[in-house]
């Protein structure tokens, strides 16, 4: 989808790079500013399992002698990316990849942000002066040398993000110092409707209604379940109520997260329900695998 748009952005001056492309095919971009200062930008848009071995074989015309995991494939590609990377210009490589030890914001794509997708932070050149990164969706910092960064998602986009503190980065590296990673300043955004989840009986609920401003929320009832629960909510909260859950003495006394599943990769889920079914046949797991792979490959957000 990234790929039809690309021709549109380029009437405004926006690159994009959907697909991965060799450095002297579009994948390492060149940008001269008034001052005569340049900078090379390697491009790594998402590169799904499915497709890492392609990519290999596009950054060398013989393919990896290596078998290799998906971290080291990556890590292979992105040193292919960088190789023509000049200590007399500023470096940076701008991409869309999980690094391991980054935290979750709350809203990205589960079965992306699983261990099996990991690249580590000493896969980017030391010799890069940043290393820009998008997929999660809290502002972190990752890696020192070179410095690589989250800049995080502008506004919260998921009510696991309530406690996420919204940034904007400024970067400001120059080529006279190679060797010099570049400085990075947060700025906190604080303008947008913020997140909220509430949890309480609903006599609780009552006594912090009209307190909430214009907060989107998500209310958690503790209680048993009734008819009309829903509707009593809304009209304590108004329309700012997305929604609206039950917390049954049971479930607290045992722990129980009505929203537990959010957190579980689909893989895992797939392979409970499996065992609930009491089907123990690895072929169906992987054929689930191949299948979830291929429908996401094209869409990675």
């Amino acid at each position: 989808r990234l790929t039809a748009v690309e021709p549109l952005l380029g009437l405004g001056r926006i690159t994009t790079r959907a697909m991965l492309a060799k450095p002297d095919e579009g994948g390492v971009l060149t940008l001269d500013t008034a001052g005569g200062e340049r900078a090379q930008i390697a491009m790594l848009p998402w590169v799904s399992q499915r497709y890492i071995v392609r990519a290999e074989e596009l950054m060398s015309k013989d393919a990896f002698e290596h078998a290799g995991d998906y971290a080291q494939r990556l890590a292979d590609v992105i040193g292919w990316l960088c190789k023509g990377f000049d200590p007399n210009t500023v470096n940076v490589v701008a991409g869309h990849a999980m690094v391991a030890g980054g935290v979750m914001g709350g809203g990205e794509r589960l079965a992306h942000t699983i261990f099996e997708y990991c690249v580590s932070a000493t896969g980017f050149p030391s010799n890069a002066h940043y290393v820009a990164l998008g997929h999660l969706h809290r502002a972190q910092q990752l890696g020192s040398q070179p410095p690589v960064w989250y800049c995080g998602s502008p506004l919260q986009l998921d009510f696991g993000e309530t406690e996420d503190r919204k940034c904007a980065l400024i970067v400001e590296a120059v080529e006279a110092t190679a060797t010099t990673p570049a400085n990075v300043e947060q700025v906190p955004l604080t303008s947008g409707r913020r997140l909220r989840k509430l949890t309480g009986t609903l006599d609780d609920l009552k006594a912090i209604a009209g307190t909430t401003g214009d907060d989107y929320l998500r209310v958690v009832v503790r209680g048993d379940a009734r008819a009309g629960l829903a509707e009593d909510v809304r009209e304590l909260f108004g329309e700012n109520t997305v929604d609206v859950m039950i917390q049954t003495d049971a479930d607290v006394q045992l722990g129980l997260d009505p929203r537990a599943h959010e957190t579980r990769s689909p893989k895992e889920l797939f392979r409970e329900y499996l065992a609930e079914k009491k089907v123990n046949d690895e072929r169906v797991l992987a054929l689930f695998d191949e299948l979830f792979e291929e429908e996401h490959a094209s869409a990675p957000a």
